[in-house]
């Protein structure tokens, strides 16, 4: 990123006091990455994803006057980010309504940071063969808190589940994850 960005608080209250574009995208360059990988992730579609994402922006920019009502905007953008993709799972099955645990997920280990850095490309494609293998909601709240960096609260309130099933998903996660990779490796 070129410059650093403002601290979100600052963000939304530019938004909401002096109606800021400017103040908005640098809203939508703090939030659409994120917002997009987890849409993608329920979705499977890239234009999908990013349409959902564009209303998730979209929305937060109609609510303005009301952003700074919000105790924390990122987990609400999330939340809305969810009902729009069930939202869209559950037009395209017409009468059948879709749950999260219904949704196959993927994760997608791409996001450049320090860590994955290091990761060789026979590794990575290993942690993703692994994290495949995951149950859909232990594989969604590893995403949002490895990939995306949330907090097991902000997790919990995006999913709408306690914070302690939050742990329970991370655990599970974590533990087989240890073990298919400790066996591909021989590590036992």
């Amino acid at each position: 990123m070129s410059t650093s960005l403002p601290n979100l608080a600052e963000l939304i209250s530019h938004i909401t006091l002096y109606n800021s574009e400017k103040a908005y995208r640098q809203l939508f360059k703090l939030l659409y990455p994120s917002l997009y990988r987890f849409c993608h992730c329920l979705l499977k579609s890239r234009e999908l994803a990013e349409e959902t994402a564009n209303d998730v922006m979209i929305t937060l920019w109609r609510n303005r006057q009301h952003l700074s009502e919000i105790q924390n905007v990122r987990v609400y953008s999330f939340v809305i980010a969810r009902n729009l993709s069930l939202n869209v799972l559950n037009r395209g099955r017409k009468r059948d309504m879709v749950a999260l645990e219904d949704i196959m997920i993927e994760i997608e280990l791409d996001t450049p940071n320090p860590e994955q850095l290091l990761i060789n490309g026979e590794l990575k494609k290993k942690l993703e063969n692994a994290t495949s293998a995951l149950p859909a909601r232990s594989k969604l709240v590893f995403k949002l808190i490895r990939e995306d960096g949330l907090s097991y609260k902000e997790t919990a309130e995006i999913l709408n589940i306690s914070v302690k099933t939050v742990d329970a998903h991370l655990v599970t996660a974590v533990k087989k994850l240890t073990a298919i990779l400790k066996a591909e490796f021989k590590l036992m």
